[in-house]
């Protein structure tokens, strides 16, 4: 007979002050804990070619952009996420461990994450108040999709080669395209 286990759920509190302290970063979900895969060689210069430009036109402005070691806190689902890339223009979410309130999200899909971040993350982000652009990147072929919300409604646009993305935050004109995000990626 095999023996079980006794499986106890973190407090938020527990989570943040043992994620202080871990060697590998872990996203939760009410009260669970995941440990997060490593990123591919294709899908760290794909988010770090987001944060570029984000930063670029980020520079000397209120917003700030993120890269994948600071923490997205959603409390409607009581999780902590850790996106590629962020940009935050809420003044008021200066929390020196998480941020609350990105205007634009985005990840970069490998085929360990791809599932987790179109379904379960996009459900998550949706709910956050200030979020109007989420950006799935795929590291395996050139394709991105950007959802956009005006007022309450959420649209979706599959990215063609010569688009570019034109995205307003917080007073920030941000222009992408394709050949930006895949930018020395391989592909």
């Amino acid at each position: 007979m095999s023996a079980c286990t006794e499986h106890r759920s973190l407090s938020e509190t527990e989570y943040l002050d043992a994620e202080a302290l871990a060697d590998v970063k872990s996203e939760y979900l009410a009260g669970e804990v995941f440990a997060m895969a490593g990123a591919s060689e294709r899908h760290n210069r794909i988010a770090g070619n987001i944060f570029f430009h984000l930063r670029a036109v980020s520079r000397g402005h209120p917003c700030r952009a993120f890269m994948a070691d600071l923490k997205l806190r959603i409390s409607t689902h009581q999780a902590y996420y850790y996106p590629d890339a962020m940009l935050v223009c809420d003044p008021e979410d200066n929390y020196p461990l998480y941020k609350s309130a990105p205007c634009f999200l985005a990840e970069v899909l490998s085929p360990a994450t791809a599932a987790i971040d179109q379904r379960e993350k996009w459900l998550a982000y949706r709910d956050t108040h200030a979020l109007r652009y989420y950006l799935l990147v795929d590291s395996e072929r050139v394709y991105a999709r950007l959802f956009s919300r005006e007022g309450s409604t959420w649209g979706e646009q599959i990215l063609d080669p010569g688009d570019i993305l034109q995205l307003d935050c917080g007073g920030l004109s941000i222009s992408l395209s394709l050949d930006d995000l895949y930018e020395d990626s391989g592909l």
